[in-house]
């Protein structure tokens, strides 16, 4: 749970709408900052990186939106929902591997946007949300959306306090960001006292830098390898903390050194590129069911990861879990608790399996390309997967298979298209189906399962991969959680393509209320929707498909638009993704 705090004295220096940001020297010989609340916030977070600012307009931030606009080095990018300004903070994170930068009015504004800030907690994304706060001097007497925002973030932040002084605001939003972008990472929230951001102050330049990340345990390091020597059939997870934490080189190294077979989880998924010798994910049932040792890197052992149970059957109690884990992480606090560990490791992800794979090459027990034959098995169930894939991947079948979407996308993705998962079975199928060529270009809702965040991470991702086709996969019912911000795609001239699985569905419940009671309620749509037109209404283009023959030319025809373009694919009611779990 994150600290809350309250910050500085209940009073401003000086009030008023003045502006203007001036340099000068801090008592350290620093350059010193001068201006009004706003410009202070905003120069901190200029100098941590930030180019863009998420938003919903909102008077209690009003001095940021100056900073910006005088400023200039800071885009502001308004939006028309705030969970999709904090959505789009957190993309914005996770594929520029920076800190993302949300600002977010009193009150409503600031609830609004907890889903996201959850989102973020449950997937280690570093993100600062800036909160407007009623002023103190009317606090308890009941101002325009006066409510402590800190207690309620408090358990999905790393850090939620409130400023009450100007001349606090620099040293708290530097803190803000080296507390959010040090492993593990995560959000932090600070609302700003409206006092204190129209206030003017002078203030040092904070300077400070995050303590090194800790050596890798030379005695942890030594049991992994004791593991790994005496493993048969080991298995490598790659997770999103490997992507996050630029580790993707050091672990295709390391994956390469042992000769071990890899499956990838979330933002790990390129870190192999498809098609690699070693990548077994399409077989990943048949790995982790057989696997005698499995290594987890950068993931937590959660029910995506079958709760870290590996080596035997979810349903077969005579084949019980066996498989030795190891788990390795960017910070001890995130080693699983509820899994006996053979080895467990905390550090900087990069640097610990550089030890590992330097130190295997001179291990006793080492020895020549170990697991040949149990990586060869694997990588011909990934073939044999693949290859019962394409007859969904090519289906013929009216109503349309939500399958051969994917077969005819990646046909005419590029390597370095951002691919951004926004739904329930849709998204499924193309986390099955579609296998990224490069590492950051995979976009899911993560653990905690939030849908809403599809039109944020296109923003973000237009926003950061200008060059890169950008494509966002949306379940029906995931539309009408965020389909609005289209107008916001379309006003800040962001084109990207999105293709929406529309089966008039809640499918994920769906199914499996019909496969308990016999029923279903509460999971149906509105027939064949056309959110196509609702994007043309928006300002966008679009079209509807109806038989698969089409969907060819109306993906040709996305991303040749120079506006957002919706391809709304009519797919198969009755086809329910073959899940093993429902994550409860």
């Amino acid at each position: 749970m994150a600290q809350h705090e309250q910050t500085g004295e209940q009073t401003g220096e000086r009030t008023g709408p003045q502006t203007g940001l001036e340099g000068g020297l801090g008592e350290q010989g620093e350059p010193g900052l001068s201006g009004h609340g706003g410009d202070l916030a905003l120069e901190v977070a200029r100098r941590h990186g930030v180019t863009t600012l998420f938003t919903l307009s909102g008077a209690h931030v009003f001095p940021i939106y100056d900073a910006a606009h005088r400023g200039g080095a800071v885009r502001i990018l308004d939006v028309r929902h705030e969970q999709t300004a904090v959505f789009a903070a957190e993309a914005t994170a996770k594929l520029t591997r920076g800190t993302g930068l949300a600002v977010l009015t009193a009150g409503p504004g600031v609830t609004n946007g907890i889903s996201a800030v959850t989102s973020a907690w449950f997937n280690g994304s570093p993100l600062v949300v800036l909160g407007g706060r009623a002023p103190d001097a009317r606090w308890g007497t009941g101002s325009l959306q006066e409510l402590d925002h800190p207690p309620l973030l408090a358990p999905v932040t790393k850090l939620s306090a409130t400023v009450h002084r100007t001349s606090d605001i620099p040293a708290r939003v530097h803190e803000a960001f080296l507390t959010a972008g040090t492993a593990h990472r995560g959000p932090v929230f600070l609302d700003i006292a409206l006092e204190a951001l129209f206030g003017r102050a002078n203030a040092e330049a904070p300077t400070s830098t995050p303590p090194p990340a800790p050596e890798p345990d030379p005695a942890a390091l030594d049991a992994v390898l004791a593991e790994l020597a005496a493993a048969t059939h080991p298995v490598l997870v790659l997770g999103s903390d490997v992507w996050t934490g630029r580790a993707e080189g050091p672990a295709r190294d390391l994956a390469e050194t042992l000769g071990i077979p890899v499956v990838s989880n979330g933002m790990g998924r390129g870190v192999l590129p498809r098609g690699h010798e070693l990548a077994v994910t399409r077989a990943r049932a048949e790995a982790l069911g057989q696997a005698d040792l499995v290594i987890v890197v950068g993931a937590p052992l959660d029910f995506r990861l079958g709760y870290g149970a590996f080596g035997g059957s979810r349903t077969d109690s005579a084949r019980p879990h066996t498989a030795r884990v190891v788990h390795v992480v960017d910070s001890p606090d995130q080693l699983a608790r509820h899994v006996r560990l053979a080895a467990g490791l905390a550090g900087d992800l990069a640097v610990v399996m550089e030890h590992l794979a330097a130190a295997w090459q001179h291990h006793p027990q080492s020895r020549p390309d170990p697991w040949r034959d149990w990586r060869v098995r694997l990588l011909d169930a990934a073939r044999a997967a693949g290859e019962r894939d394409r007859e969904l991947l090519t289906s013929a079948a009216e109503p349309i298979h939500p399958a051969r979407i994917y077969g005819d996308l990646l046909a005419q993705l590029d390597d370095d298209a951002v691919l951004i998962g926004d739904g329930g079975d849709f998204v499924s199928f193309a986390g099955k189906y579609v296998e990224p060529a490069r590492p950051g270009c995979w976009l899911d809702p993560g653990p905690y399962g939030c849908l809403g965040g599809g039109l944020g991470a296109a923003i973000a991702a237009r926003l950061a991969r200008p060059a890169a086709q950008v494509v966002l996969l949306l379940g029906d019912g995931a539309a009408g959680l965020s389909l609005m911000d289209v107008d916001t795609l379309v006003r800040h001239r962001l084109p990207v393509v999105i293709v929406v699985g529309n089966n008039s569905a809640w499918g994920l419940e769906k199914h499996p209320m019909r496969a308990l009671y016999g029923y279903d309620v509460a999971a149906d749509l509105g027939p064949q929707t056309r959110y196509d037109e609702v994007v043309r209404a928006l300002g966008g283009a679009g079209e509807t498909v109806h038989a698969p023959q089409e969907l060819a030319g109306a993906l040709r025809r996305a991303f040749a638009a120079e506006a957002p373009y919706l391809v709304n694919v009519l797919t198969d009611p009755e086809v329910a993704y073959p899940r093993s779990t429902t994550g409860i």
